[in-house]
């Protein structure tokens, strides 16, 4: 069978195919633009390292290499080392002061250290820069969110579905942002909306779920978890949250399955441990019960005092 490369791939593949011919064979020096072009097809595959490397030679052989600081940077940022990559979008914005992009990068990594405000005026001047650029919208709504600002979270959410109908992360965001503020129904139909964009969105099937949940339609919430762990298995917040609903509707052995789950996946989890009792309380098995209160406790985990107080009278125990 012929294997046909398309358009998009060719045009990735053979720059750097040429780059090494070139290499090997005719030994002739390689451009900045070369190294950059190196340094994109690592980052496209998760190579940042790789990448990294081709972008340091880049910028060595031309310190005025825009591009390529601005690549290093969202290499840096990918492999979370944001004060390397804020560095690099610095020295983006010194060579080249009205490029979007990097204030919009240099905005996430800073959102990402919790510096709210100045994640904030970099995603402002992008837009000011480019009034059409969604994913800034999406951004410093992001932030809006984080700091408890849902109402200017969805407005941006909004003016990015403005300028794209069709972005699925905004109505994901923005049903998060309704769930906030106790809008579940206009929150749902956001999700809808993202789903019938993207039916392999899990995340937006888990934020339904927990509309769902709220409005205690257990057996609906319960099958968006479902759907967000068939695409997402190590999705521990949906195997909690199905936990949670299993336990609600009195299924304790799937909630102590769940529960269970997201304690493999983090065993740091007080909050699972305390559930995974309250659980086995439910099915009566008061000394696992307590072995799950007390290691919840040795993890920091506040355990409810009512149910401390139920569990000692159903188990004849202090704990």
């Amino acid at each position: 069978m012929t294997c046909v490369c398309s358009k998009e791939m060719f045009k990735r593949i053979v720059p750097a195919i040429w780059i090494v011919v070139c290499l090997f064979l005719v030994g002739c020096a390689v451009t900045p633009e070369e190294y950059n072009t190196i340094g994109i097809s690592y980052s496209e595959k998760g190579e940042y390292d790789k990448a990294i490397l081709e972008y340091n030679r880049a910028v060595k052989a031309n310190p005025l290499f825009a591009e390529a600081y601005y690549n290093r940077g969202r290499a840096y940022g990918s492999k979370r080392e944001y004060d390397r990559a804020i560095i690099d979008f610095n020295k983006v914005l010194e060579i080249w002061p009205l490029f979007a992009e990097a204030y919009n990068n240099r905005g996430a990594a800073r959102g990402a250290k919790g510096q709210y405000e100045l994640a904030l005026s970099d995603f402002s001047r992008a837009l000011e820069i480019n009034p059409k650029y969604d994913q800034a919208y999406i951004n410093r709504g992001l932030v809006y969110y984080d700091k408890g600002q849902h109402d200017q979270a969805i407005s941006d959410f909004a003016r990015a579905l403005e300028i794209n109908p069709k972005f699925a992360e905004a109505y994901c965001n923005r049903g998060a942002a309704y769930n906030a503020i106790d809008e579940y129904n206009k929150a749902i139909l956001d999700f809808n909306r993202a789903i019938a964009l993207n039916p392999e969105y899990a995340e937006a099937y888990y934020n339904r779920g927990r509309a769902y949940a709220v409005k205690n339609q257990h057996d609906v919430a319960i099958s968006d978890y479902t759907k967000a762990l068939e695409i997402d298995k190590a999705y521990a917040q949906a195997y909690y949250y199905r936990g949670r609903a299993y336990g609600v509707i009195g299924e304790y052995d799937k909630a102590i399955a769940d529960f269970s789950k997201v304690i493999a996946l983090n065993a740091g989890n007080g909050e699972a441990y305390c559930n995974r009792g309250v659980a086995y309380a439910g099915k009566r098995q008061f000394d696992k019960a307590w072995d799950d209160v007390n290691k919840a406790v040795d993890l920091g985990h506040q355990v409810p005092r009512e149910f401390l107080v139920a569990l000692r009278a159903a188990s004849g125990k202090k704990g």
